[in-house]
């Protein structure tokens, strides 16, 4: 039996899942996701200890590399539909075995990065319960275990309170989201109008770092830092990853699907550069702060009630990264569920709501108890590799299906393949190159345990394996 298997997707089959999802509702859900940890968070780490000033082109090379995996992502998005994210893609395109792993990948990703921002969004929910309100939370109940707490109560809690909101139907997750992101795009915008009168060209100089390694003898700035910074910083694309796995709740997944894909990658790469470029031109990149550069850059202007506003607004965008993530969670789990490659109880739906109830609890409980008890807070530089080995696949899917299934209605078309495609391989493997050795190590271990896991398990189970007669 061939490890190479393929299917076939009706792009437009009726699955149990309600289609109510429009092309705006999509784009919301890519910035949703993309626009948040990425742009309140990673920013600052990513200038501050790796790129400096120069973080402006790492967002031009992580936007370049996206491009071309997007365009990718809109071919086949359109062409297969379904859901499962890359999985799916992955699946209809170059087999099981290959949608296994990369599968296998992305539940890594999805479920460390939501407990991760889950904690990202309890550090700014103290801040504003201080700030506003005097009220100190005692440490005990927002720290883990290895640092000192009891458990991260406010990351749990949020956590299950999304839960409910996933459960009670994606349709109103999506309106939920969208006053979310209109909110922090405001947030963002008066932060741009704010700053940028402020911008000191001194602080852009020297544009590059001069090359830095520290007692550990890890390699900071210089040209590699901006690589380095390019890889990391990537981890804020997987939003584009979960707009397709949205396919099954689309209303015309072939024509909505690429809009999302594309016009969300358009504006959240605009919003990247822009606030880099005001943030290190406001702030040396030495002193810019680590957990939350943007609000804290407010502060360094003297400018109180903006560094509260924008902390506020921080809050909203880290609460639709971490529902966009939960939810793509899901969606991957449901399609694996369905091709037998996990336990199928996975994909039950409920009744009344149309959503995987049973599923979501079940993942939140196992989200919250990382979030709660795990001191996480550098997790993002371990899953990035599952973002990049995605989009390198969904890249390599597109070559491999304009071979195999030339005919295969494609309303939106990748130009000048086998060229791009290429480019988002070359661009996805050399930002994985780039990435510190532990990002290697833990994607070792997660692999072995995969492997066993399809051999095992799914392998005997799969929708695709022969029927004993």
């Amino acid at each position: 039996m061939s490890l190479l298997r393929t299917k076939a997707i009706d792009p437009n089959a009726h699955t149990g899942l309600r289609r109510c999802l429009t092309a705006w509702d999509l784009t919301l859900l890519g910035i949703g996701c993309v626009i948040g940890t990425g742009i309140f968070v990673l920013t600052g780490v990513a200038a501050a200890e790796h790129a400096g000033p120069a973080i402006v082109l790492s967002f031009v090379i992580s936007g370049l590399a996206c491009a071309f995996s997007a365009l990718c992502y809109a071919e086949l998005s359109s062409a297969i539909g379904g859901s499962g994210s890359a999985y799916g893609y992955a699946y209809a395109g170059i087999g099981e075995f290959p949608a296994w792993i990369i599968g296998w990948l992305l539940l890594l990703e999805y479920t460390v990065a939501t407990a991760t921002v889950s904690i990202g969004w309890s550090g700014y929910f103290a801040k504003i319960l201080s700030g506003f309100f005097g009220f100190e939370l005692p440490a005990a109940w927002t720290s883990s275990p290895s640092e000192g707490g009891i458990c991260n109560v406010p990351a749990m809690a949020i956590v299950l309170v999304l839960a409910l909101l996933l459960s009670w139907g994606v349709k109103e997750s999506a309106r939920f989201n969208g006053v979310m992101v209109i909110v922090k795009l405001a947030t963002i915008l008066i932060f741009i109008a704010i700053a940028a009168p402020h911008i000191n060209p001194d602080n852009w100089s020297p544009f590059i770092p001069e090359r830095v390694v520290d007692a550990n003898g890890q390699s900071h700035y210089g040209v590699m830092g901006i690589a380095t910074a390019a890889a990391l910083i990537f981890f804020a694309y997987i939003g584009f990853d979960a707009v397709s796995t949205a396919g099954e709740e689309a209303i015309n997944p072939q024509r909505d699907l690429p809009i999302g894909i594309l016009a969300s990658l358009a504006v959240c790469t605009l919003l990247y550069i822009v606030v880099s470029g005001i943030l290190t031109g406001v702030v040396p990149y030495q002193q810019i702060d680590l957990k939350a550069p943007i609000a804290a850059a407010m502060g360094s202007l003297g400018i109180s009630w903006a560094q509260g506003l924008v902390a506020t607004g921080a809050i909203f965008g880290i609460t639709t990264v971490m529902l966009v993530l939960y939810y793509g969670l899901t969606r991957i789990v449901l399609a694996m569920s369905r091709d037998g490659l996990l336990p199928s109880a996975m994909a039950t739906l409920h009744p009344r709501t149309q959503t995987p109830v049973k599923l979501i609890f079940s993942s939140g409980i196992v989200i919250a108890l990382i979030a709660g008890l795990s001191p996480i807070g550098k997790v993002a530089e371990l899953v990035n590799l599952g973002t990049l080995g995605a989009f390198f696949l969904v890249c390599l899917s597109v070559i491999v299906l304009r071979r195999t299934r030339p005919d295969m209605p494609r309303p939106f078309r990748v130009p000048a393949v086998p060229l791009v495609p290429i480019l988002g391989m070359g661009f996805c493997g050399w930002l994985m190159l780039s990435l510190p050795g532990l990002t290697w190590v833990a994607f070792s271990i997660w692999m072995a345990l995969g492997l066993a896991l399809y051999f095992a398990y799914s392998r005997r189970h799969s929708a695709l394996a022969p029927k004993a007669t």
